[in-house]
């Protein structure tokens, strides 16, 4: 069955298997409930993931194409999770926003809405509530738009008025989280202006999507992270490290841990997207011995 959105552009996804990907049912109305139920199974069950950026696949952002992967049990970052997410959370007949947002990799980086990242929020029964299922360790729930300190497995997230980006919102990331903050101005935007930031993102060599492969997945206790060939667990106990020193064992993790659906990966593929990550990791362990 699919369904036309027309709130976004017109945009014709596959609903129901966005939702099998989920694995839920199509909810009977939009709720705040069934708002926490779809987020919490969007970063469990759909990686964010930047493996097609290293197979040398150029993708797009479109909604329908996100979607799609999204379906065939691939994920993307946040253009692509958002977007889809937003495409979704639309055709169940919730009330969404995109929002031009930025992250805030660490203190020394510009803060405010720098365009690198893109944000929603939901609109349910007269309250705002922050939606973001692209961050990769970020949010687990969505968080109301009010002003405070929220706790989710393992982290602490701040929430409060942007001094960046006046009218809008910056949330404040845990110490122990891959990066500092996001901050995202408060008037809507269409998917479509971001296409220009996904160019540079996924091709320019400055780019961490381009220079480190990456796969993240949350879950109620925690997150796992992969980048390179080093495979991080944080939660209660504490951060874990493992390194992974056989193909057969990274690709087990990236289907297995981390759900992705490698079907159209051939073997010749694999083998030169192992020894690309391989010379990533080399040059990262002889800059981390000097």
């Amino acid at each position: 069955m699919r369904s036309t959105i027309g709130k976004h552009g017109g945009h014709v996804i596959d609903v129901d298997g966005h939702l099998t990907a989920l694995g839920l049912l199509r909810p009977a109305e939009p709720n705040i409930g069934v708002l926490r139920a779809l987020h919490r199974a969007q970063v469990e069950r759909v990686a964010y993931e930047n493996l097609d950026i290293h197979l040398g696949r150029p993708t797009g952002i479109g909604a329908e194409e996100s979607a799609a992967r999204i379906a065939r049990g691939r994920g993307g970052y946040c253009f692509h999770l958002n977007g889809a997410f937003a495409a979704l959370l639309t055709a169940l007949g919730f009330d969404v926003t995109l929002h031009r947002a930025g992250v805030q990799g660490d203190p020394g980086s510009p803060a405010g809405a720098t365009g690198n990242h893109l944000a929603l929020t939901v609109r349910i029964d007269g309250e705002r509530w922050l939606v973001d299922t692209g961050l990769g360790d970020g949010l687990y729930e969505p968080l109301p738009l009010r002003e405070g300190s929220y706790a989710q497995g393992p982290f602490t997230y701040g929430l409060a008025p942007s001094d960046a980006e006046p009218g809008g919102w910056r949330l404040l990331h845990d110490p122990r989280g891959s990066f500092t903050a996001m901050d995202f101005a408060p008037e809507p935007v269409e998917l479509s202006s971001f296409a220009g930031e996904h160019v540079r993102l996924s091709t320019s060599p400055e780019s961490d999507f381009v220079r480190v492969l990456t796969a993240q997945r949350r879950d109620a206790k925690g997150v796992d992270v992969l980048r390179g060939r080093v495979l991080r667990r944080i939660d209660a106990g504490g951060t874990a490290d493992r390194t992974l020193d056989a193909p057969e064992e990274w690709y087990e993790v990236l289907t297995g841990l981390f759900r992705l659906d490698l079907g159209d990966v051939d073997a010749a593929a694999r083998a030169a997207l192992w020894d690309r990550v391989g010379t990533a990791h080399r040059a990262w362990e002889a800059g981390r011995s000097r």
